[in-house]
């Protein structure tokens, strides 16, 4: 038997956040806590959607105490913040960042026996939904606006948390390009190819069906198309990364991930590398370390990826395609090629003990061991 899990309602295209008044009085709801980075408040994107809300003279609060990769802390302050509020629904406004807390706070606030946060790690057993959520990105990558999975850094042990839980998904998402347009390219180019790791794992990966690999290959073939114009900043990118990596999010979050996303989280956790980057570095060397594992769905990446030629190929050859496809987009993107700069040799011992112990290994087509996990970190060195 397979589950798949989605938002209630969900909108695309500019001009889509102004639905964000309309579902919450459509809802019922009274008052709305407005999970945001403080980087998004400062440069005023936070205000395109509080601005509506103004307008439509429904109250909120702001909470801002989020990191880039959010912690238990981070969590713990907001739930006492959002009990404080009187609100009785979330607005979650920014990347995985803001999405990640929200979730987090949500879940807590209905499940109070996991206010330690740490508990709620792994697939949580957990009984109620979330504080309805509606998510509004302002990054094309995370997905976490349609996932049922949400990362939170426990700082006190370096490493960071993969929960799972079907009662975390946004009842809303609100997926507005014209929210993305202020991204930086680096950032633009980060989280775009965070999407297509999304799309590749999650095509490749063990639970992966017919139904998943329908938004998969989808999702490959628009970000492909899509991310070097998005980080130009021309408008047709920006709405082709938006639909991209929400499509590529209604999949993996259904199927699970494989040892990019293990090996990269605690990159995160130690180092607060972007978890876009440490992925598209560390994405091209695991597709060659998987592709005996993969049949002939290489050939359909490449396809996806713009690849000409590829009903011609050996497996070989459409496999060498698909993966210096993905490389070559990464360099394009402006994307580093390997970790020197990111890795010290003498972490490879602890960062492949949290990739192997990492939520998302078990997914990965090809088992893998800790000291394998290590070889790859070295090859990238």
């Amino acid at each position: 038997m397979n589950r798949f899990v989605l938002n209630e309602t969900s909108y695309h295209g500019y001009g889509a956040i102004s639905a964000v008044a309309d579902e919450i009085k459509a809802r019922g709801f009274a008052k709305a806590f407005v999970c945001s980075d403080p980087d998004l408040i400062k440069f005023g994107v936070t205000k395109k959607v509080t601005d509506i809300l103004d307008n439509a003279v429904i109250p909120y609060e702001i909470y801002s105490n989020i990191k880039a990769n959010p912690t238990v802390e981070n969590v713990q302050t907001g739930v006492d913040a959002y009990k404080a509020s009187g609100a009785d629904c979330i607005v979650a406004i920014g990347g995985g960042s803001s999405m990640d807390t929200a979730k987090a706070i949500g879940i807590i606030i209905n499940n109070p026996e996991f206010a330690d946060v740490v508990s709620l790690e792994g697939v949580a057993p957990t009984k109620n939904k979330c504080v309805p959520i509606i998510a509004v990105p302002t990054t094309a990558g995370t997905a976490a606006e349609v996932t049922i999975n949400y990362v939170i850094t426990d700082a006190a042990n370096n490493r960071k948390m993969v929960c799972v839980d079907v009662h975390d998904i946004p009842v809303v998402a609100v997926v507005d390009p014209d929210m993305m347009a202020s991204m930086p390219k680096g950032l633009t180019a980060a989280t775009g190819m965070d999407a297509l790791t999304h799309a590749i794992e999650g095509y490749i990966t063990k639970g992966a069906w017919e139904l998943s690999d329908m938004f998969h290959i989808k999702a490959i073939e628009i970000i492909a198309r899509s991310l070097r114009a998005a980080v130009n900043n021309e408008a047709d990118g920006r709405e082709g990364m938006a639909l991209g990596q929400y499509v590529a999010g209604m999949g993996f979050s259904n199927v699970g991930l494989g040892i990019v996303h293990s090996m990269a989280h605690p990159l995160g956790a130690l180092y607060d590398t972007p978890h876009g980057v440490a992925n598209a570095i560390i994405l091209p060397t695991v597709m060659e370390y998987n592709a005996p594992y993969t049949g002939e769905k290489y050939r359909d990446i490449a396809r996806a990826m713009g690849v000409e030629g590829t009903d011609t190929m050996t497996q070989e050859e459409y496999r060498k395609a698909a993966i210096d496809a993905v490389k070559q987009l990464s360099a394009d993107v402006g994307i580093p090629a390997d970790l020197k700069e990111i890795v010290k040799a003498e972490d490879i011992d602890f960062l492949s003990q949290s990739a192997f112990d990492d939520a998302c290994r078990p997914g990965n087509p090809r088992e893998t061991s800790k000291e394998e996990i290590a070889e790859l970190y070295k090859s990238l060195l």
